[in-house]
């Protein structure tokens, strides 16, 4: 019983600390480029500087998809999104990857 208590005690003080620091989001790096085979987004500062829409085709293709762009945020620290989709049953082949 003791050991329960003074176990519920010490914490109750770790939470007491912990709840007094701030949040840090911005502790955590944020790449400039994350994806899957269902999508992704591309930083708009990195679109700046290269083809983005390079980089989602090429990005979709390595899962045999071809490449939907959904919304851009066209301000710095915004995204490019996009989806991979499947390739149409009336297409003949998959997606070519392109090399630079």
């Amino acid at each position: 019983m003791r050991i329960i208590a003074a176990a519920s005690v010490f914490a109750g003080i770790v939470l007491g600390l912990l709840a007094g620091l701030p949040a840090r989001a911005d502790i955590l790096p944020v790449p400039p480029f994350k994806g899957n085979d269902t999508g992704g987004i591309i930083a708009y500062s990195m679109a700046a500087q290269v083809d983005a829409r390079q980089v989602a085709v090429d990005h979709c293709a390595s899962y045999g998809k071809v490449v939907k762009f959904l919304s851009v945020q066209a301000y710095e620290g915004g995204y490019v999104s996009f989806a991979c989709r499947w390739v149409p049953y009336d297409a003949a082949d998959r997606p070519i990857r392109t090399l630079y």
